[in-house]
């Protein structure tokens, strides 16, 4: 067996259904596999989904209090106020800010933009800046991305005589702010019919009314903000995501033209992950090592040396920020695994002074993908008394439900079902971990805890083609409720298997399925090759891709989890140094050593390979012994069948590693024939008597047997009564009767030990696993 690393969840398809769209769509199988599986239950709704250039944006005045919000913009505009764009130091809130101030300024509008400083200000709107806004001549302040927990920044505002208005996308809390306009798919009344915009998302439909026409020249700038925010890819935000990344391909957008070129990236090879992994990452490096504003610089410079400078800065800070991460991120795991384990942790809440806040959301994903636990990570300030983080959550625990339930220690929090954000005072970071720990103990199950792979669909691989793959393309872009589609397959057999790479880390597998194949590859998984036994079936879990060398394009497979369902067979008979596989196995959480032989045992003390060894001597012994569930190395000969069974009698281990090593072999050794005993037996009637211990040598040379056939043959003929043996000296029994060699003891057990090294020793690989699967108990369950 081979366990996999996470649950996988594989999706259950109707095929009715399935065929239904085979048929009007014209899609491979799997394509309309993958459809039906995300939740698109028409053919209808799967046209649509495919073929968005068909689609239209909703219209903006379907989102509440944006009539009020347009006019009290057009009114800004027309008397000349000063306009302030309040924005967010992500990603998200970075492109918001470009959208909105880029449609203002379009519009005539004399307008500014403030981001806060994450390490000076904190998130969100703040009473200094609005009133510092005021100071300058600001009338009308209108925040992106976020605001939607500004509650006293709005009184702030009120009393200061500033219109407020609140884009945002972040959960309404209870109260919501008294702006002069809130505008929010989710807060309470609002009719809007796509609930899941990013930030720049809500900026981008507030351009969209303000200029009466869909702003498509910066779907490019929304596309960003709404993929690096991991809001869910479907209804409205794909096409913003999909349209943006049309766009991006062909952009003029000096700014973006620079950092792209600074990536190393390709226009006409820029996609989801371009932004997931290139663009994104930059941005928000920025913001979380200083103030975010050469972002929107960047993202408004219309000067191309201006650019390129700023886009070399910008990509000198995402360095820094990936050693800053990497350093964190080993500290705090050394917090987790020396004062707060996982054992009596089941939500971690980590905080050092010194850390930098700007990165603590990175580091809790990575702790996150470490220990599969509820995390937050926090920055402690000692001179301000706050502690200032970030949290990401894992299936089945909703951060902001949970801490909503702690507002009275958390004056500033926000977020999401799976991130939030917060400021908290110093003495109240052990009361938020005890609350948390103890509603996650109510909450969680020791399942919970195990990470879970969540599998589009399980196909043969006849279903996996070039074609199919390149259809797979329609689905896209990929992201949050519209993932890179996970493939599962079942049943498949090794055709080839072997380490690649330079260091010899990674895997190259070829499946085999009845008469196809299949390519697999598996970056930083070449342990594995050294569990998978010959002839093994497997299960594997990957993304689909093609792979093109000399002009030639075929399909594969990049593994991201493999298992075995059966229990597996390594040979390692013969082999000379087996002390690797011992120490191996000695440090495995299901390894068990047995030995059989009393100088075997002897030599592993010796050799300090006495951890999880077990010595079988008997079948009382051997029936002690679970090996359910165990990778088991049998490395010596049992002296009997009788032990093995009695061995498997619970049911069968996961693995066995044979080795069998054997001090005398018996297999060839001289078997004495029938013809040997007659002439023995007739030599001794001749002799009367014959010195065993002196002569006994001398007639094995004489005859060309050894001397211990010469002993063995004696001790039948005792055993037998034959013969008595008095020191040293053999002598016939004159009364003895008639019976057959087979009634010696020794005799038995010599045949039977030949037929056992014969057995393990000297039979084939699949000789010796069907002879194994003939051993074990039919009644027995196979380990769990």
């Amino acid at each position: 067996m081979l366990k996999a690393k996470t649950r996988w969840m594989i999706q259950s398809s109707d095929e009715t259904f399935i065929q239904d769209l085979r048929e009007n769509l014209s899609v491979t199988p799997l394509v309309a596999s993958l459809l039906v599986n995300r939740g698109i239950n028409s053919v209808e709704a799967a046209r649509e989904f495919l073929e968005t250039e068909s689609q239209s944006f909703h219209d903006p005045y379907l989102l509440k209090d944006m009539d009020i919000a347009v006019q009290r913009i057009q009114k800004a505009i027309e008397n000349n106020e000063h306009i302030l764009v309040y924005g967010d130091y992500d990603a998200d809130g970075v492109s918001s800010t470009t959208v909105l101030l880029t449609t203002l300024r379009n519009l005539g509008a004399i307008a500014d933009f403030y981001i806060p400083n994450r390490f000076s200000e904190g998130y969100g709107p703040n009473e200094a800046a609005f009133r510092l806004a005021h100071e300058r001549g600001f009338s009308l302040i209108i925040t992106v991305d976020t605001g939607i927990a500004a509650v006293h920044e709005a009184e702030v505002a009120k009393e200061l005589g500033v219109d407020l208005i609140i884009t945002d996308h972040h959960e309404p809390g209870p109260v919501l702010p008294a702006a002069l306009a809130i505008i929010h798919p989710k807060q309470p009344g609002c009719m809007y019919p796509f609930k899941e915009l990013a930030g720049v998302g809500v900026a981008f439909k507030l351009s969209h009314a303000l200029l009466g026409d869909v702003p498509t020249d910066l779907l490019e700038v929304a596309a960003i903000g709404t993929i690096a925010d991991l809001v869910a890819l479907h209804g409205e935000n794909r096409l913003i995501a999909k349209r943006g990344i049309q766009q991006l391909k062909t952009t003029n957008r000096i700014g973006l033209k620079a950092l792209l070129k600074i990536a190393n990236v390709k226009l006409q090879e820029i996609n989801e992950e371009t932004i997931g992994f290139a663009i994104g990452p930059r941005i928000n490096a920025v913001g979380r090592l200083q103030s975010a504003d050469p972002a929107v610089d960047l993202l408004l410079s219309e000067d191309e040396e201006e650019a390129m400078m700023i886009a070399e800065e910008i990509d000198s800070l995402n360095k820094e920020r990936q050693k800053l991460v990497n350093t964190m991120t080993e500290e705090a795991v050394e917090e987790v695994e020396t004062r707060f384990p996982i054992e009596q942790n089941p939500v971690l809440v980590i905080a050092k002074e010194g850390w930098n806040p700007g990165v603590v959301g990175i580091v809790a994903s990575r702790l996150v993908d470490r220990f599969y636990r509820p995390t937050i990570v926090l920055s402690i300030d000692k001179e301000k008394g706050i502690a200032k983080g970030s949290a990401r959550s894992i299936a089945g625990f909703d951060l902001f439900e949970n801490l909503s339930t702690c507002r009275d220690i958390l004056p500033h929090f926000g977020g999401h079902p799976m991130a939030a954000g917060m400021t908290l005072q110093l003495e109240n970071v052990n009361e938020l971990r005890e609350r948390l720990i103890e509603k996650a103990n109510n909450i969680l199950t020791e399942k919970d805890f195990i990470p879970v792979t969540k599998v589009d669909v399980s196909c043969k691989l006849e279903d996996i083609s070039v074609k199919s793959i390149e259809e797979m393309q329609l689905l896209s872009p990929f992201g949050m409720n519209n993932p890179k589609p996970i493939i599962h397959v079942k049943d498949v057999t090794l055709a080839n298997v072997r380490k690649i790479g330079a260091e010899q880390n990674h895997l190259k597998i070829v499946f085999a399925q009845e008469e196809q194949q299949l390519d697999c590859v598996g970056f930083g998984m070449g342990y594995i090759h050294d569990e998978l036994s010959p002839a093994v079936t497997v299960s594997a879990i990957g993304e689909l891709s093609i792979n093109e060398w000399n002009n030639l394009r075929k399909p594969q497979i990049m593994l991201q989890d493999l298992k075995v369902n059966q229990w597996q067979l390594f040979d390692f008979r013969g082999s000379r140094n087996v002390d690797k596989l011992i120490d191996s196995l000695s440090s495995s959480e299901d390894g068990q050593i047995i030995t059989f032989q009393a100088k075997t045992y002897e030599d592993l003390l010796k050799k300090g390979f006495n951890h999880k060894t077990l010595h079988i001597t008997s079948e009382e012994d051997a029936g002690k012994i679970d090996v359910r569930d165990k990778h088991l190395l049998l490395l010596d000969i049992p002296s009997s069948i009788e032990l093995l069974d009695e061995l498997f009698s619970k049911g069968k281990p996961a693995r066995i590693y044979s080795v069998f090593k054997q001090e005398v072999d018996h297999f060839f050794s001289t078997i004495p024939t029938r013809e040997h005993f007659k002439w023995y037996y007739g030599f001794l009637l001749k002799q009367g008597s014959f010195k065993l211990r002196e002569q006994g040598e001398l007639l094995a040379k004489h005859k060309g047997w050894t001397k211990e056939t010469i002993e063995f043959m004696s001790q039948v003929f005792f055993e037998l009564e034959f013969v008595t043996i008095e020191n040293g000296v053999i002598s016939t029994n004159s009364s003895s009767r008639k019976r057959d060699l087979s009634e010696s003891k020794t005799y038995a057990q010599k045949q039977k030990q030949i037929e056992l090294e014969k057995t393990l020793l000297y039979t084939s690989y699949m000789q010796l696993k069907q002879w194994f699967e003939q051993r074990f108990s039919l009644d027995a369950p196979v380990g769990v």
